[in-house]
C-alpha cells in the first residue's frame, strides 16, 4: 500500500514537472512570436516611413503626378501608391494598375537569351552572324566580327541606332514624342534587316559601351531562330508562365487600359510604339509584377538569374551583364540596375542580393532630369534600409551643404577624417549626383563648388571635368567651362558630349568676341 501511493505520488510529480515544462515552453514559444511580430512591425514601419520620405521628396522634385514604390526585403515585398494618375481626378494608382515600363523589357530579353546560353541555344563567343538570317558581311571590324557577348553588353560597335532617332531627338518641343511614335510605327522588321547592312562599325567589338536599341532588337531575332518560336511565345512560356506574372504583357486585351503618362511640361504623352519584336522597350507590367520580377532577379541559387548577372567581358568594378545599364560590386555588395524610360512614364529597377533587397520606382512623368531624380530616391531607399555598408556621403552633408556651400564642403572634410569608414567616399556619383541636384534647382555657384570637390577627390575622373564643365557654362564662364571639358576629352577620348560642348564653346565666343 505505502509503495503504491509513493508510485502514485511520483507520477503526480513528474505529471506537474512535464505539465510546468510545456507551459514554459509554450510560453517561451509565445514570447518569441511576439518579439518576432514586433520586430516585424518595426522594419515595416521603417520601410514604409523610407517610402513615404523619398515618395514625397520624388513628387516635389519630379512635379510628377504619380509615384509607386515597390520594395522586396528577405523575401517580404512592400508597396506603397502616392498622389494621383490624372492631376484632379484622385486616380490613385494600384497594385495592378499598368505602366508601360520600357527599356526595362531588356532585361526580360536579357533572361531569354541567358536561357539559351544555358540550354546550349547559343554560344557567347560566337560570330552573331551565326544566328542572323541573311548576310551581313559589314557587321565586323577589320576581320573582328561582333560575339553575342558583346551584343548583350552593349559593346556591339554599331555606329547608329535602328531606327535612327537621332534627327528626332535633336527637337525638345512637346510634339517630338507624336513625331518619334508616327516614325516608328511605320519602321517594319524589312527596314530594320535593310538598315542592318549600312550598319559600320568604327571600333572594335567589346571595347566601347554604346546603348542600342538595335542590339535588343537584333537579340529577340536570334532568340526566334534558334527555338523556332516568336519572341512573345518565349516571353510567356518562359518567363510570364514560371513566374506567375498576369499583369506584364506585349500587346493588351481588349479592356485594358495604360496609365496615363506627362512631359514635364504636363502635356499628356502617347504610348511607346509598337515596331519590330517589342524586346527593347514595349513591355507594360503591374506593381505587383514587378515585385515578382525583383524577387526573381533576387535569387542568387538560380543559374539564369545567375548568368544574366553574369560579368561577361571581366571588366574591373563596372560591367552590364545581359542588357543591364549597369552591374557593380561595391560597398553595397553586388546591385544590378536597369532604368527605362518611355514618353510619359519612367522606372527604376534594382537588386541589391546581398541585402536581399530589390527596389522599383514608377513615376508617370518623363523628363530631363527625372532619371537623376529616380537615381537619387533609389539611393536615398537603399541608404535607409541596407542592413550593412557605408552610408551615402551625399546625403550626409547635402542639409549642411543647402544651408551654406562652404560649411557643407568644411563638414565633408570633417566626416573623411573622423568617420572615413562610416561614410561612402570611394564613389563618385555621390558627389555628382548632389551637384546636378544644385544645378537643376537654379544653384550655379553651390553646384560649381560641389564639383570642384569631385575633381578634387577624382582626379582621373572624366566624368568630374565634364561635369565642372557643364556647371561652368551654365554660369557663362566660357573659358573655365572650355578648359574642364578638354581635361575631360583628355580623360576620355571617347567622350562625345565634351566634343559638341567644345564646339559650342568656341561658336560663342566667335559670336561674342
Amino acid at each position: 500500500m505505502i509503495e503504491n501511493a509513493t508510485n502514485h505520488m511520483n507520477k503526480l510529480i513528474l505529471f506537474f514537472v512535464l505539465s510546468l515544462g510545456f507551459t514554459c515552453l509554450s510560453q517561451q514559444k509565445e514570447s518569441s512570436k511576439k518579439t518576432l511580430t514586433k520586430e516585424n512591425e518595426n522594419i515595416e514601419k521603417v520601410i514604409f516611413a523610407s517610402m513615404d520620405e523619398n515618395a514625397n521628396t520624388l513628387l516635389k522634385d519630379s512635379k510628377a503626378y504619380s509615384v509607386s514604390i515597390g520594395i522586396v526585403k528577405d523575401g517580404k515585398t512592400y508597396t506603397k501608391h502616392y498622389g494621383e494618375i490624372d492631376k484632379g481626378k484622385r486616380n490613385k494608382a494600384d497594385n495592378n494598375t499598368l505602366f508601360e515600363i520600357a527599356s526595362i523589357t531588356k532585361i526580360f530579353t536579357g533572361t531569354l537569351i541567358a536561357k539559351a546560353v544555358l540550354d546550349g541555344k547559343i554560344n557567347l563567343d560566337d560570330d552573331i552572324r551565326k544566328y542572323i538570317t541573311g548576310s551581313y558581311p559589314n557587321l565586323e571590324y577589320h576581320g573582328t566580327p561582333i560575339s553575342i557577348k558583346d551584343l548583350v553588353s552593349f559593346k556591339s560597335g554599331f555606329d547608329k541606332d535602328l531606327p535612327n532617332r537621332d534627327e528626332f531627338l535633336k527637337s525638345e518641343s512637346d510634339s517630338m514624342p507624336f513625331q518619334l511614335k508616327e516614325m516608328e510605327e511605320s519602321y517594319s522588321k524589312e527596314h530594320f534587316f535593310n538598315d542592318l547592312h549600312s550598319i559600320k562599325l568604327d571600333t572594335l567589338p567589346g571595347k566601347v559601351y554604346r546603348y542600342s536599341n538595335a542590339s535588343v532588337q537584333l537579340a529577340a531575332h536570334i532568340l526566334e531562330n534558334v527555338y523556332k518560336k516568336k519572341y512573345e511565345t518565349l516571353l510567356k512560356e518562359n518567363i510570364f508562365s514560371q513566374l506567375n506574372l498576369k499583369n506584364t504583357k506585349l500587346h493588351l486585351d481588349k479592356n485594358e487600359t495604360i496609365a496615363n503618362g506627362y512631359n514635364e511640361n504636363n502635356i499628356l504623352m502617347p504610348n511607346m510604339p509598337n515596331s519590330l519584336w517589342g524586346s527593347a522597350g514595349f513591355l507594360k507590367s503591374s506593381m505587383s509584377d514587378i515585385t515578382k520580377f525583383l524577387s526573381f532577379e533576387l535569387d542568387q541559387k538560380n543559374t539564369i538569374v545567375q548568368e544574366s548577372q553574369r560579368n561577361l567581358l571581366k571588366n574591373d568594378g563596372f560591367w552590364n551583364g545581359y542588357f543591364w545599364d549597369g552591374i557593380t560590386l561595391d560597398n553595397n555588395g553586388l546591385n544590378c540596375w536597369k532604368h527605362g524610360g518611355a514618353f510619359g512614364t519612367q522606372n527604376l529597377f534594382a537588386v541589391y542580393p546581398e541585402y536581399k533587397m530589390g527596389i522599383s520606382i514608377i513615376v508617370n512623368q518623363s523628363g530631363r532630369n527625372t532619371h537623376s531624380y529616380l537615381y537619387e530616391a533609389r539611393q536615398s531607399l537603399v541608404d535607409d534600409l541596407k542592413p550593412f555598408g557605408k552610408k551615402s556621403i551625399g546625403k550626409a552633408i547635402q542639409k549642411k551643404c543647402l544651408e551654406n556651400i562652404s560649411d557643407g564642403i568644411a563638414y565633408y572634410y570633417q566626416l573623411k577624417e573622423k568617420n572615413i569608414q562610416l561614410y561612402n567616399f570611394l564613389d563618385e556619383s555621390e558627389l555628382n549626383s548632389l551637384g546636378y541636384k544644385f544645378l537643376k534647382s537654379g544653384s550655379i555657384v553651390s553646384a560649381i563648388e560641389i564639383f570642384k570637390l569631385l575633381v578634387t577627390e577624382f582626379p582621373n575622373s572624366g566624368n568630374a571635368y565634364d561635369s565642372l564643365g557643364e556647371a561652368y557654362f551654365n554660369n557663362k564662364q566660357y573659358e573655365l567651362s572650355k578648359q574642364n571639358y578638354q581635361k575631360a576629352l583628355e580623360l576620355n577620348p571617347s567622350n562625345d558630349n565634351a566634343k559638341e560642348m567644345i564646339k559650342k564653346i568656341e561658336q560663342i565666343k566667335k559670336s561674342n568676341p
